[in-house]
C-alpha cells in the first residue's frame, strides 16, 4: 500500500487526474464501499480531505462504515459522476488505518472543507489500485471506456528497476 504523496510522487498525472475528479465540487465527494461484519458489501457518499498530500476520510463515530474500517480496513472509493457528457471516473482500492496521532487530526481538520465535528474518527486511505476512466464515443454504438490502471506492484518494479 501507498500514500497518496507517493502515488503522485510515481504517478503524478493519474494522481492529479484522481484529485481533480474526487474534489470537481469543491469540497471532495466520492462513494465508499466497505464490507459489512456478514461479508456483505456497504455503500456510503463521503468527503474525502487531501491533506499534506495525503488523502483521508473522517467518518462519525456511529457510523456504519466506521466499524466496517476498523474491523476490516478494506475499501473502495468511488469519484462521484461529472455532469457532463463523457463524464471521466476514479476509482482506486485499498486499506483504510485509523489515525489518532492529535497533531494530525488538527492538520487535517484545518484543510477540510466540509462541516466537521471533533468527535469524527480519522482514517487515512492507503492506496493498492486506481483507475482512471474515460469514454470514447459517447452517444453511438460504439461508445467504449478507455482504462488507465496502476498498482502498487509498479512501485515495486519502480523501486527494483532503480537499483
Amino acid at each position: 500500500m501507498v500514500t497518496w504523496k507517493k502515488l503522485a510522487a510515481v504517478e503524478p498525472e493519474l494522481a492529479k487526474i484522481g484529485c481533480f475528479l474526487l474534489f470537481q465540487h469543491g469540497v471532495g465527494l466520492a462513494f465508499l464501499a466497505t464490507i459489512r461484519k456478514d461479508g456483505g458489501p456497504r455503500l456510503h457518499p463521503v468527503c474525502p480531505v487531501l491533506a499534506d498530500d495525503h488523502l483521508y476520510l473522517l467518518i462519525t463515530p456511529t457510523s456504519p462504515k466506521r466499524y466496517d474500517l476498523l474491523r476490516d480496513g478494506r475499501y473502495a472509493l468511488q469519484s462521484f459522476p461529472q455532469d457532463k457528457e463523457g463524464s471521466e471516473e476514479f476509482y482506486m482500492t485499498g486499506r483504510a488505518e485509523c489515525i489518532t496521532d492529535g497533531v494530525l487530526r488538527a492538520a487535517v481538520f484545518r484543510a477540510t472543507k466540509h462541516i466537521a465535528s471533533e468527535h469524527e474518527v480519522l482514517f487515512e486511505l492507503k492506496i493498492e489500485q486506481v483507475m482512471h476512466t474515460r469514454w470514447e464515443n459517447i452517444g453511438t454504438p460504439h461508445i467504449r471506456p478507455i482504462h488507465r490502471k496502476w498498482r502498487t506492484s509498479r512501485v515495486t518494479q519502480y523501486a527494483n528497476s532503480k537499483l
